[in-house]
């Protein structure tokens, strides 16, 4: 890769990973901190990476980030017993419904629903970025929106 190409993998890809570190994390601070971490592996790893592969090479390593910072404060495991019924305070904004369910989510779940729904990766692509068959990827694709779907309750409560 050239440095203009990695110049133009900031262009591209920060805002995005970003967006994506901040709703798997919430933390503005740590994410900036993942974000510049992730383009400074790339930068020592400028030689060996082609461009083509950079969006999911950044992405892959802002996820195995958030996963080592995530086991180091032991918040990776989370079960669905602690999923509550998020409309009991009376939501009425279903974006912000959405985005509390969301961080309710274990990491995995959320990681998944970020990058397909938010992001729209293909599940090969979700596969390669997180370490998981194409299969698994479905599987907690579809776990999670159900967990979501549990959250919510009933749609006539969220109108």
């Amino acid at each position: 890769m050239t440095p203009q190409e990695y110049n133009r993998a900031v262009e591209e890809f920060a805002d995005r990973i970003y967006r994506f570190v901040l709703k798997s994390m919430g933390d503005e601070e740590r994410s900036r901190d993942i974000v510049q971490d992730c383009y400074e592996k790339l930068w020592i790893n400028v030689e060996e990476i082609e461009f083509g592969k950079t969006r999911a090479w950044l992405f892959s390593t802002a996820h195995n980030a958030m996963i080592d910072i995530f086991r180091k404060e032991k918040r990776m495991v989370r079960d669905d017993k602690q999923l509550e019924d998020v409309h009991e305070d009376g939501y009425s904004d279903l974006n912000e419904i959405l985005h509390a369910c969301l961080a309710k989510l274990n990491e995995s779940y959320r990681t998944v629903i970020l990058l397909r729904d938010y992001e729209g990766y293909s599940y090969k692509e979700i596969g390669e970025i997180t370490g998981q068959t194409e299969s698994q990827v479905k599987i907690n694709i579809y776990r999670a929106r159900m967990a979501m779907r549990k959250m919510i309750g009933k749609p006539e409560m969220v109108v």
